[in-house]
């Protein structure tokens, strides 16, 4: 129930010069920014997987916390749910979690409701400082608890079987936890995961291309996977205190309801189980607190495990990714090999194409970095669009700065203008402060050949 900051986009510092200033590149003064942008409402994809798979999934997503413990009987809320907001909202909160409320409602078809700070609410939001929340739960960026409405409570009763989801025979009360003083991309991210927890699925598997519960945080909103599980969840078919035999024995007959085109490739292989090696490997890969040699050892050592199991799927692509990212520093040709190799794994299949936008981000860098511009401009015209769909501001403004570098190299000064006037708008949402979406865009133009030394 964590949403770990173990991944972010700002993937590039490592194959960058020291980050200058680009006065050139980025108005004076925070009034000359243009406004922020947003992403409007849109119908996500419907799962590209059978329902098979799919059933598998839910099981091991509703009968399991990421901590490895089971969990004995599917619980969720009696509905309507309502859901109130505490504490110091930052203004981009409200509209966000409006839509989040209507999508919920309209593909999840959940009845769910926001309700005033002074009413009683099945869920509380409570919005506080970051280094408030990391002072008592340091690896979190946001989390849910069960059968609590503040963060007092939260205190008082977290290290009691209050909060301890398997003790849960239904789903009464909960309260999320979220961090005010950051990107309204970060907020927006941490309402969709942590108010999918709470209504739902408490289990991240890194197995899942398609779906916010995957550790590798490469979706940043709910997707039609996801929507999908939740509509299941509440399915009139399936009740509290069910086993998970009672809900296996009616999901078939579920999915096929709720997801007809679910049962097409129906013959497809499922994924096999991902084993508790390899995620310790890719978690220390990633982790914040080893040293950078034993990152790379670890990503080295994903590679190899996800190889020996034969596996040529997400987790073997993600596995690249990850040691791709942590070679950048001292050997490029390696780091290059890595992403092209872990673009090719996310490209082969409809439902990786915001991972292959994230390499492709890479591969961009790579070409600009070089002097391609054309190559770098394939890049991420080729990408642009999975960007967009994944509403991923942090992504899609690094990818139109990019851009915007490509073409002031090829002499295409007006367009590199009017793409780097977008990308700060989107900046301003993917990365919030003046300060991160300034060092982000001087990053990226340090990355050209033209670019003035640090």
């Amino acid at each position: 129930m964590l949403r770990a900051a173990v991944l972010s986009v700002a993937f590039l510092s490592a194959c960058t010069a020291p980050v200058a200033e680009m006065p050139a590149r980025l108005p004076p003064n925070p009034a000359s920014l243009p406004p922020m942008k947003s992403f409007p409402a849109t119908q996500v994809s419907a799962p590209h997987r059978p329902n098979r798979e799919i059933a598998q999934d839910f099981l091991d997503l509703a009968f399991r916390m990421e901590s490895g413990r089971s969990l004995p009987v599917l619980t969720r809320f009696e509905t309507p749910v309502t859901v109130r907001v505490l504490g110091d909202a930052p203004p981009s909160l409200g509209g966000d979690l409006a839509a989040l409320l209507a999508r919920l409602r309209r593909e999840a078809g959940i009845d769910i409701r926001r309700v005033a700070t002074n009413q009683p609410a099945h869920v509380t939001i409570e919005v506080m400082p970051r280094a408030q929340l990391q002072r008592l739960v340091p690896e979190a960026a946001c989390f849910v608890a069960p059968r609590v409405t503040s963060w007092d409570e939260y205190r008082r009763a977290r290290r009691s079987d209050l909060v301890d989801w398997t003790t849960l025979t239904r789903r009464e009360r909960a309260a999320i936890f979220v961090p005010g003083d950051v990107s309204p991309q970060e907020l927006r991210d941490c309402l969709h995961e942590e108010l999918a927890q709470a209504l739902g699925p408490l289990n991240d598997l890194y197995r899942l291309p398609d779906s916010v519960f995957n550790d590798d945080n490469f979706h940043t909103v709910l997707t039609g996977f996801d929507m999908l599980i939740l509509r299941a969840y509440y399915a009139p078919e399936l009740a509290n205190g069910m086993t998970r035999t009672e809900v296996a024995r009616r999901l078939p007959a579920l999915l096929a309801r709720l997801n007809p085109r679910g049962e097409r490739n129906a013959n497809r292989p499922p994924a096999t189980l991902t084993d508790r090696d390899w995620i310790e490997a890719i978690e220390t890969a990633l982790g914040p607190r080893t040293s950078a040699s034993a990152r790379h050892a670890a990503a080295d050592r994903a590679v190899a495990l996800a190889r020996a199991r034969g596996w040529t799927d997400a987790r073997l692509a993600f596995s690249l990714f990850a040691q791709g990212r942590l070679t950048l520093a001292n050997n490029g040709e390696e780091a290059l090999r890595a992403f092209l190799e872990a673009g090719q794994i996310y490209a082969a299949r409809p439902e990786t194409q915001v991972q292959k936008a994230h390499v492709g981000m890479h591969l961009a860098a790579f070409a600009l970095s070089s002097g391609q511009a054309n190559t770098a401009l394939d890049f991420i015209n080729g990408n642009l669009g999975a960007a967009v769909e994944s509403q991923n501001a942090a992504l899609l403004s690094s990818m139109l700065m990019i851009k915007a570098e490509a073409l002031e190299m090829l002499g295409r000064a007006s367009e590199a203008r009017a793409v780097r006037q977008d990308a700060l708008g989107w900046a301003r949402y993917g990365f919030g402060s003046e300060r991160d979406v300034r060092a982000r865009l001087a990053e990226i133009a340090a990355l050209s050949p033209a670019a003035p030394p640090g």
